[in-house]
């Protein structure tokens, strides 16, 4: 899932060669950005057997924060997810999350995964310190007016121009001084972008 976000992971995916799984901003139900570069094959097994309740990797990223080796995880594994993981290449592994403060705050995470070695403490602090960094950026912005959100929902909703125009009764020319002012708040391309961005952040 990507909504309308560009986000760099060419780190996480030189830091674990054998695949990696992120989502960033996870909200009431999905997070606003999601890749999941493992291995085809285990995405696929992993669903057929509804590891993901199991899964003492998720169980700890939900749970917890900051970074842990997969083999350090003191949850148990009785269905042998990890072993599993294994016959796929993802022998080695690290689990890094990262959230705001407060307990309505929202998480991001990220499952990177090696076949040949355990991550270095070194590479670890990058994979953390790049997942803050990411997160940090994608924090929904709190500087739309009233208008501006009205104009983006109306966008969302497949309205034209002159239609919101007419709707709201202004001009089309005050209905693009609104968009303009939410596209750049949310530093987006199109209007059509800005009220992706603002309905992946919740504020439409």
């Amino acid at each position: 899932m990507n909504m309308g976000f560009e986000v760099d992971t060419d780190l996480f995916a030189a830091l674990s060669p054998a695949g990696h799984f992120l989502a960033l901003r996870i909200g009431f139900a999905f997070p606003i950005f999601e890749q999941n570069l493992l291995p085809a094959d285990w995405v696929e097994c992993y669903g057929t057997h509804g590891y993901v309740l199991a899964d003492p990797v998720m169980n700890w990223l939900y749970a917890s924060t900051g970074a842990v080796r997969w083999s350090e995880i003191d949850i148990p594994d009785h269905r042998g997810v990890l072993d599993h993981a294994a016959e796929y290449g993802l022998a080695y592994g690290v689990a890094v999350c990262c959230r705001d403060a407060g307990a309505q705050g929202q998480r991001s995470f990220g499952s990177f995964a090696r076949s040949d070695r355990e991550f270095e403490d070194g590479e670890i602090a990058a994979l953390q310190q790049t997942l803050q960094s990411l997160h940090d950026s994608l924090v929904p912005p709190r500087n739309l007016t009233r208008a501006e959100l009205e104009a983006l929902g109306m966008v969302k909703n497949g309205l034209l121009m002159k239609e919101i125009a007419d709707l709201l009764s202004v001009s089309e020319g005050a209905v693009k001084q609104r968009l303009k002012n939410a596209k750049s708040k949310l530093n987006a391309k199109t209007s059509t972008h800005a009220a992706t961005m603002a309905t992946s952040y919740g504020l439409i």
